[in-house]
């Protein structure tokens, strides 16, 4: 009975959470309401005309706090709802896997949250979070490590001291760790079934090599060397709380939601925090095309067209951002999707994308699933539109589109109290200044056609093409026969 009470009231809690942001979901609509009222005004006749005021969002601001062994807090106060909300991001990943041993990382991070702590055992780790009605969980992704804590404000000591328990001192159960192995090396026999999921991997190799960090895949050899032992001691070199920026947000005061953070974690010694290191690609290995193909039966030709590109920090980035979005990242309104779907029918599903970052070379291409006896036709298409975004300026409405979508949707950004303060330590975990999404606001806002057309010239380029095809084999060969010398990616069955 005391369980479902719990679970009554946190659904409540999660209800309330759903009303409050729908709120603030319909404020925004009433502004852009009264907006769109003050352009009926100046040209009630033709709505074609009408112009929108930008959309001011003055988010609110977030303590920070530095504890005496080097964790950094942030913490912002929302009394509305009696729930606290802790995350942490942890100076940790898969970049540093061993290459005898890729899957190191990730496994590391499940088994910390599913393997026990020092004081409770895996069981009774679970039983007493559902007799909370709280919510822990720990991953560990290439770049860095999460961890998060979502609990009622009458029982946050008890959460923290559970989640704090499982941070410092994860016991690693052998039978979880067992557990953990037997379930990545079902999903590793698993990856092969699905077209999607084997070009996004193939893609990723093509681009950066199969041993690099951003690329490379656990195998069943890689996850049987991983021993609890290696768990202990990767969780021991690299989980320091100087290495942890933790973020506080909900139903608490500041100096006793300090006074808990120090009593859980203020004993914890410093440790050597790694700095994040990822290997970049040497340039020789991406200044080349070149083509591939995957055979596999499937009724639909999965494409990937697209080579590195530059980092979040480089002083193109906001125009190569949007020359992508006016290009293929914006959906309905891209030229893919009106020239590759609407107009020619050639594919249901197309686009572009790009995908930056402070450590390594980002990644930027075009996607399309289409049938066999198109798939020529669509990479065609590719290369037409991407010359045309290289040789001609886009339109005047083409980038007060994209700019206008971009700069609004900037408050989304800061829809609630977790998100700005989640915002704020994704800043200070890569280096950034706390402005940052104001300085690429800005950029936007007095981007040009010309500094459009001379990124494409710059970050699109032809010559550097790599194109991964997934589908019916010896017809693919021949399809693709016409960009280049194609060659096969020969699937290794995992057993």
């Amino acid at each position: 009975m005391m369980r479902m009470m719990h679970g009554m009231e946190r659904g409540m809690v999660r209800r309330r959470r759903v009303e409050r942001q729908s709120l603030l979901l319909l404020v925004f609509l009433c502004l852009l309401q009264a907006a769109v009222g003050v352009a009926a005004d100046l040209a009630p006749n033709d709505p074609r005309t009408m112009r929108f005021p930008t959309v001011e969002f003055n988010p609110p601001e977030a303590d920070r706090v530095v504890l005496d062994n080097g964790m950094v807090v942030y913490l912002l106060e929302d009394h509305e709802l009696p729930l606290v909300t802790i995350n942490a991001t942890l100076r940790t990943g898969s970049w540093l896997d061993p290459a005898e041993k890729v899957g190191l990382a990730g496994m590391t991070g499940a088994v910390m949250r599913t393997g026990g702590s020092a004081s409770m055992s895996p069981d009774e780790v679970d039983e007493e979070l559902e007799q909370l009605a709280a919510t822990v969980s720990i991953g560990f992704g290439k770049e860095s490590g999460s961890a998060s804590l979502d609990v009622l404000k009458k029982d946050l000591k008890r959460g923290l001291q559970i989640y704090a328990d499982l941070l410092r001192r994860p016991a690693f159960e052998q039978s979880r760790v067992e557990l953990a192995k037997l379930q990545a090396k079902e999903g590793i026999r698993r990856r092969q079934d699905s077209p999607g999921s084997i070009v996004g991997r193939e893609f990723a190799k093509l681009l950066y090599g199969s041993t690099h960090p951003s690329a490379r895949e656990t195998s069943v050899r890689s996850i049987d060397a991983i021993t609890r032992e290696d768990l202990v001691a990767f969780h021991q070199q690299t989980v320091h709380p100087n290495g942890i920026i933790l973020g506080v947000t909900g139903d608490f005061e500041k100096a006793d939601m300090l006074a808990m953070l120090r009593d859980a974690f203020g004993d914890w010694a410093k440790g050597t925090v790694p700095a994040v290191t990822i290997p970049a690609v040497a340039e020789a290995d991406f200044k080349t095309g070149m083509v591939r193909f995957v055979n596999k039966d499937t009724s639909q030709t999965h494409l990937r067209v697209g080579h590195l590109t530059i980092k979040e920090t480089d002083p193109d980035y906001v125009a190569v951002a949007i020359a992508n979005d006016i290009l293929g990242g914006s959906s309905f309104r891209s030229r893919l999707f009106n020239d590759v779907r609407t107009k020619r029918g050639l594919a249901y599903s197309v686009g572009s994308g790009l995908r930056a970052s402070v450590y390594d070379e980002g990644v930027w291409l075009m996607r399309a699933e289409t049938k066999l006896s198109s798939t020529q036709e669509v990479v065609n298409r590719f290369v037409a539109n991407m010359e045309r975004m290289r040789n001609e300026p886009v339109t005047d409405t083409e980038l007060e589109e994209a700019k206008e979508a971009y700069v609004n949707s900037f408050v989304f950004s800061f829809t609630s109290a977790s998100s700005i303060v989640g915002r704020l330590m994704d800043l200070e975990y890569d280096g950034l200044p706390n402005d940052w999404l104001q300085q690429i606001r800005d950029k936007v806002v007095k981007l040009t056609k010309e500094d459009i057309q001379r990124a494409a010239k710059a970050h699109f380029n032809l010559e550097r093409l790599r194109i991964l095809a997934v589908g019916s084999g010896d017809a693919l060969s021949k399809v693709l026969a016409g960009f280049g010398e194609v060659k096969e990616i020969a699937l290794v069955p995992e057993s």
